[in-house]
């Protein structure tokens, strides 16, 4: 911890030495928040950091006397949510401005370190008048920084809506109103699992990237203040999951997988409303339902094994009022487990296959209110969000995954946001 802060310390002094230099080509500008949550859940969720990143709550789990262990509230406060930024601007390159930008977060990087900084976006880039060059961490493609969820928690959506950050080599092409974005993805905190766990090595040992497309069009109205969002996108991933078979025959099997998102937005001068819609498989890394299942088991006689993706369907909506000083908002999000295309025949690689019984679907309704007063900000949030699992009837899960006959189980989350900006 205390060589976290030092570093910290280090870095921000460096970069103020650098501000206080007279070049008017260079420059860095500092800002962030300190943001505290105020927790209190009804019953125990899947979440991480202490359940400040919740995604939805835990299945029953029945004791001696069959009372559901699960059924148990609890309360936190924490401010791990607080934010330092940093944009350095300087001369141009090869005719393009160009920025680089640092964000970190006082999250941890797993459970166990918990309060110490840790990286959110570090990149470079270079804009010409039509072309733009980014290379670093930055945002997944499919989570939109022109069309995503308002909510106060931290979750932003998540599991309905897609949540990473990657490093990635991003080439945005602009049309006028439309504009292409090709994107080469790595792994690094938002993981794939698989045999080992959560880990980037399934994507490293392929060899290459994961990739995106992206396409949209976004048309802004000075004149009455209004602005449209449309767009779609498309990800192809590949993933080895092991390099020897449990057999100890040698193995580049892979598990391939395609997504699809499409959005929208309007915004008009009082109100915003927003869309997105996701079909895909092995979404594990993107915080959302889904992932891989063995489809063929490996043997004696040398056969490998193979995956086939278990896919997710989402879609979410979120609308707010636009009035600076108090803004009301709602997000409602839906997800459904599509299964396999193929029969599983061994071990399950996803998320909602690991609590004790397979996810059928999800829902959450989520209304907030946010109160700003200068770099003041106040916002209650509550948040329902129900999981549907599998019952035990022995046929409420077919051989692909699906699920036949399920139970529902709720949480209700009542969180107060608390910020200062600067």
């Amino acid at each position: 911890m205390k060589k976290s802060l030092i570093s910290i310390f280090i870095f921000f002094v460096a970069l103020t030495i650098s501000n206080a230099q007279e070049e008017s080509n260079f420059g860095v500008k500092f800002s962030g928040f300190v943001k505290s949550d105020i927790i209190w859940d009804s019953r125990q969720g899947v979440s991480a950091r202490e359940g400040h990143f919740y995604l939805y709550p835990l299945n029953e789990s029945l004791d001696v006397n069959g009372e559901d262990i699960n059924a148990k509230s609890s309360f936190d406060i924490l401010s791990i949510q607080t934010r330092l930024r940093a944009l350095a601007t300087g001369p141009d390159v090869w005719g393009a401005k160009s920025s680089a930008f640092v964000e970190g977060a006082f999250f941890g990087s797993v459970e166990a370190n918990i309060n110490t900084f840790r990286l959110r976006h570090a990149f470079v880039k270079l804009a010409w008048p039509k072309t733009q060059l980014l290379v670093g961490q930055y945002w997944h493609p499919m989570f939109n920084v022109r069309n995503f969820p308002g909510t106060v928690s931290f979750n932003t959506g998540a599991p309905f809506q897609p949540f990473s950050r990657n490093p990635q080599v991003r080439l945005t092409q602009s049309f006028g109103k439309f504009n292409l974005a090709v994107t080469a993805l790595a792994q690094r905190d938002f993981t794939s699992t698989g045999p080992n766990g959560a880990s980037t090595i399934y994507l490293r040992n392929t060899g290459y990237p994961a990739m995106n497309l992206r396409m949209e069009y976004f048309n802004k109205n000075a004149d009455n203040d209004n602005e449209l969002l449309v767009g779609f996108s498309f990800n192809y991933k590949a993933l080895i999951p092991r390099l020897i078979t449990n057999e100890g025959y040698k193995t580049k099997e892979t598990a391939m997988s395609g997504a699809f998102a499409g959005y929208l937005k309007y915004k008009s001068k009082d109100f915003t409303i927003g869309f997105n819609g996701y079909y895909g498989g092995d979404a594990f890394n993107l915080t959302m339902l889904g992932g891989y299942a063995v489809s063929n088991p490996s043997n004696s006689s040398g056969q490998l094994e193979e995956y086939k993706c278990v896919r997710n369907f989402s879609v979410w909506t979120d609308m707010h009022t636009n009035d600076a000083q108090l803004q009301f908002g709602l997000f409602a999000g839906y997800s459904k487990n599509l299964g396999s295309p193929e029969d599983i025949l061994g071990s399950v690689y996803a998320r909602g296959y690991a609590e004790g019984a397979n996810i059928d679907y999800l829902y959450r309704i989520s209304p907030r209110l946010i109160y700003n007063s200068g770099k003041f900000r106040i916002a209650p949030e509550i948040e329902y969000t129900v999981a549907a699992y599998a019952t035990d009837d022995i046929n409420a899960i077919d051989s692909k995954g699906k699920i036949n006959d399920s139970k529902t189980v709720g949480n209700v989350r009542i969180l107060i946001g608390v910020y200062y900006f600067f």
